[in-house]
């Protein structure tokens, strides 16, 4: 994802899929362009990342953050050619929470004098997940800030929901979010100036299956998923 949809230096050429491979272009945006980028798949099983022990799939939030500390110390400790570069670390979405953890953990580490000093400074959240309440909560005065809901249905919504959006305390807070709801679902949430595209993504592949994929014994592919329009960013995925 981060790679040829995000910030990464190819991107896939919009076009109807004809058959064959699809031709990737380099982005000419890519933060690569002006940084040095390392797209590191955390936490352990995600993505290419693997642990030859079992019990190292048994992770959790902290301390799949300190394996990202640990790997970047061996990596700096590897390259000390970058130790002056100024370093900034960065995900999105379920990433709002270890981010900050891992920045936290680094900043001490130089605070402590552990080396390699890594030149921290600082970090970015996309589209960031960080406590429920609170995500749930900003997406009425979001909706109202970005003008998807009008100055009177948020009022209404300020007035009957007393600022919780989560716990319905009345009758009528339940249908003003209702029709805040209906709003919200005519656009793109992930970026509201898109086209609102059918999000594409791969049918689910049992764990017996997958192992035949790794061990080539099968070349039964999933059925395609649902083909959006090819004006729509998700054609990428589509073809990908």
């Amino acid at each position: 994802m981060g790679l040829a949809f995000e910030i990464g230096p190819l991107k896939f050429v919009l076009a109807p899929y004809s058959g064959g491979l699809p031709e990737l272009v380099y982005n000419p945006y890519s933060w690569t362009k002006m940084a040095n980028i390392l797209l590191l798949d955390s936490p352990v099983g995600s993505s290419f990342s693997f642990a030859r022990d079992p019990k190292g799939y048994d992770v959790g939030d902290y301390s799949s953050s300190s394996q990202v500390q640990i790997f970047l110390n061996k990596w700096f400790t590897d390259h000390p050619q970058f130790l002056s570069n100024p370093f900034y670390i960065g995900g999105d979405s379920y990433a709002g929470k270890v981010i900050p953890l891992i920045a936290q953990g680094i900043s001490e580490g130089i605070d402590m004098g552990q080396q390699p000093t890594i030149n921290l400074k600082g970090y970015m959240v996309g589209n960031p997940i960080t406590d429920p309440k609170f995500d749930e909560n900003y997406k009425v005065p979001s909706a109202h800030g970005f003008g998807i809901i009008s100055d009177e249905i948020y009022e209404t919504a300020v007035k009957n929901c007393k600022g919780d959006y989560v716990n319905h305390v009345s009758e009528m807070c339940v249908e003003v979010l209702h029709t805040i709801n209906n709003l919200i679902s005519e656009i793109s949430i992930e970026h509201i100036l898109y086209k609102k595209c059918d999000v594409v993504a791969p049918n689910t592949i049992d764990d017996a299956s997958r192992r035949k994929f790794l061990l080539e014994e099968s070349t039964k592919l999933n059925k395609p998923p649902a083909r959006p329009t090819v004006d729509c960013l998700t054609y990428g995925y589509y073809l990908a």
